[in-house]
């Protein structure tokens, strides 16, 4: 269970992140108990706190101090305003449309601005929700700086985490996630086709595949900030994509072996599975299953990290059993003692050597960054196996579009500000005294969203929270019976969830929200049920006039948002193919991880983007099959290009993969391909977009000439097979998407 957790929140980050708060709120509200403060100044200071710990999105903790500290001044300045202005009503509403307008537009200057324009916009909130005056400024300056300074403690002091310590949680993480995926597929080789054991394992095996990568990206964006040694980093990137492709290609390999005529290629949810395929196994394959199960046994061993803590490793104990495991696995080097399996399985026996490999290199590449010295013939072997290209930094080698000809800032800006003003004109009309509800509702709506389709899905997200938090909200009120600690524990315990859950589920957040409001309220001596019942009518207006907004004011469409994503995804796939096959053919150049994880990190982009076309709510059952292909031709290509893009890397200079002629005019052909793709989404003229039809597995046969060595015709077959795979899913999508494709002449 305690493995589990640690896998499903990768270095206790959303932990971290809920504690700070938490702890920052206790801090203040303690300091401000200790001199007898009032009510409504505790509930400030508390908001105050939870704003200043949670609003600061930097890295780097100079920049995380700078922030901070510069947004002393402005909170200050926005208390001082908004408390003068809480009596002349009218007045108020327009300038805190300004403030949310300012807020929002000068979040194109980076992520300070950004910061600080939450920290005004908040604590104006703050003002007209404890509806201060300025006879307690006295009160609430104190109330302020003590709010800040908790949070700065907190922060760089008692839950300090070191990028070090951070980096070595993630590590034990996605070695758990490497450990769930492997128990996923002991499961399948056990479980045989035909068996709903396995038929469920394996769709266990690609939710674990996707939560697998998703740690992977973790890791690899939480290495460039502030890392000295930037060659240090690049190879812990390097050694994390490695790992990650092996165990993908793993897997692929033994859902291949297991439902043979199924001829599975990708580990994607978004596509028909297709373990439930009908397929009899040939017989050497059955027999040898039990020995596969054995050698996966064997290596999940190996995966699961030790009990101690974080960044602290059992280096005598482990790195001995990783060497076991990984020179048992690597006992098949050639197909001397693997004469007489299928060469399905000899393929999965040798991956399973790749990956124990790769996790012993994974570990070696983050002990040194984390400076935990090993002096094992391992640790000198990764060291003397380090490329010298390691040390470059990653590059975006896919130019840049030409911006719109209104900035997202712009936009958004302006389409909150008059969604905003819109609820506040309706919420006073609906509630002279909870009016703020609407224009905050409208506001945390917007936060993260990119098109029409993405707002109306988290507009219902929150309206769901917000009814079920009412009720509890309720419940909870009188079971405190008006007593205000209790009250402001059952605040704390929704502050930690509301934080917890923030990245998890927008719904359970807002659960929490509403919850805490409830508690407040109860603080306040104000809850009761109609109060309530306003707070569901005033967020079901936010909603509505951010909607409203979002449709009236520059709109950007869902479609037209999704199609430039998809864009750049084509774009990075191209550069990322480029780049690969010009390292196997030994062209100058950079390495392809860097373009591959800007890929990895525009499809999550689109993947994000398409939440409310694949949504089960969706009545546009056409377009949320169309979709859904898209999404899953899309990682099926992203998971063949990481794999080509990790054989690149990870193939020594001696290795000779040919007949390059073959290789060229495939990879010619498939960029040809792409280009034309790109074109067609761009909105180019169709008639030059027409893909041509390549000869698939018929230039195959070209690669076994008199001579070649075992390992570059290994090589070469790897690379072919990713880029008929690639080619496949191109065409795949191109019909997907109404673009013709013709044979090759």
């Amino acid at each position: 269970m305690w493995d589990r957790f640690l896998a499903s929140d990768p270095g206790l980050l959303r932990l971290l992140s809920a504690l700070s708060t938490v702890c920052a709120v206790l801090l203040t509200l303690g300091a401000l108990a200790a001199v007898d403060a009032s009510v409504p100044v505790l509930v400030a200071g508390a908001l105050t706190a939870m704003v200043s710990t949670v609003a600061i999105t930097e890295r780097r903790p100079h920049d995380q101090a700078l922030t901070l500290a510069a947004g002393v001044p402005v909170a200050l300045v926005v208390v001082v305003i908004g408390s003068a202005l809480t009596p002349y009503r009218v007045l108020a509403d327009v300038v805190f449309v300004a403030v949310i307008f300012a807020a929002l537009y000068i979040r194109r200057l980076g992520p300070r601005a950004t910061t600080l324009g939450v920290f005004a916009f908040q604590l104006f909130f703050v003002t007209q929700f404890v509806g201060t005056r300025l006879a307690q400024l006295p009160h609430l300056v104190p109330t302020v700086l003590v709010a800040f300074t908790a949070s700065a403690l907190v922060r760089f002091a008692l839950l300090r985490s070191p990028p070090e310590r951070t980096l070595a949680r993630l590590h034990r993480a996605l070695r758990l996630r490497l450990a769930l995926m492997l128990d996923a597929l002991i499961e399948v080789a056990e479980g045989g086709p035909g068996t709903s054991r396995a038929a469920r394992a394996a769709d266990d095996l690609r939710r674990q595949a996707a939560r697998l990568h998703a740690g992977a990206l973790m890791i690899r964006s939480r290495l460039d900030p502030g890392t000295p040694d930037r060659g240090l980093a690049a190879t812990v990137q390097r050694r994390v994509a490695e790992a990650e492709t092996a165990a993908e290609r793993l897997a692929v390999l033994v859902l291949r072996l297991v439902w043979p005529a199924a001829d599975i290629d990708t580990l994607t949810r978004y596509l028909t599975p297709v373990h439930r395929t009908d397929s009899r196994l040939d017989v050497r394959v059955a027999v040898s299953l039990p020995a596969l199960a054995s050698t996966l046994r064997a290596l999940r061993t190996a995966v699961r990290p030790g009990h101690g803590r974080p960044g602290r490793t059992d280096s005598t104990t482990s790195w001995a059993d990783d060497a076991k495991v990984r020179d048992r696995l690597l006992g098949h080097p050639d197909d001397e003692r693997l004469s007489d399996a299928p060469p399905a399985l000899q393929d999965a026996v040798r991956c399973a050597g790749d990956f124990a490999r790769a996790l012993s290199d994974l570990r070696l590449a983050v002990d040194a960054h984390t400076s935990t010295p090993q002096d094992s013939p391992e640790a000198a072997r990764s060291a003397k196996e380090q490329d010298p290209q390691d040390s470059d930094p990653a590059e975006d080698v896919v130019p840049r579009r030409e911006a719109p000809h209104v900035r997202p800032t712009t936009r958004t800006a302006l389409q909150v500000a008059t969604g905003s003003a819109l609820a506040v004109v309706g919420g006073e009309l609906l509630s002279p005294q909870r009016w703020y509800w609407a224009v905050f509702t409208c506001w945390v709506v917007f936060i993260n969203t990119s098109s029409t389709g993405d707002l109306l899905v988290r507009g219902y997200r929150r309206l769901v929270g917000t009814v079920t938090g009412v009720v509890a909200g309720l419940a909870l009120a009188a079971l405190t019976g008006g007593r205000p600690w209790p009250a402001f524990a059952l605040v704390i315990l929704s502050v930690f969830g509301m934080y917890y859950t923030a990245t998890v589920s927008y719904t359970l957040m807002s659960f929490f929200v509403t919850t805490m409001i409830g508690m407040l309220y109860a603080l306040l001596h104000s809850l009761t049920p109609g109060v309530l019942v306003v707070r569901i009518e005033e967020t079901a207006l936010g909603i509505a006039c951010g909607l409203a907004a979002a449709l009236l004011v520059l709109p950007a469409p869902t479609r037209e948002h999704t199609d430039r994503l998809l864009q750049e995804v084509l774009e990075r796939l191209r550069a990322v193919l480029a780049r690969s096959l010009a390292r196997l053919c030994g062209e100058p150049g950079g390495g392809p991880l860097g373009p591959a994880r800007a890929l990895d990190a525009a499809l999550d982009g689109l993947r994000l983007a398409v939440q409310p076309l694949i949504t089960p709510l969706s009545p546009l059952r056409s377009r949320r099959r169309t979709a859904l292909a898209v999404l899953g031709l899309l990682e099926t290509a992203a998971l063949h290009t990481r794999g080509l893009a990790g054989t690149a890397e990870s193939t020594p200079a001696g290795i000779r993969v040919g007949p390059e002629h073959c290789l060229v005019d495939e990879a010619r052909r498939i960029d040809r391909n792409l280009a034309a793709l790109i074109g067609q989404v761009a909105g180019e003229d169709a008639d030059a977009t027409a893909l041509q039809r390549g000869p698939g597995t018929t230039a195959r046969p070209a690669v076994g000439g008199e001579g070649a060595r075992v390992e570059d015709l290994r090589t070469t077959r790897r690379v072919l097979r990713h880029l008929e795979r690639v080619d496949q899913s191109i065409q795949g999508l191109a019909r997907t998407l109404g673009v013709p494709v013709r044979d090759d002449p």
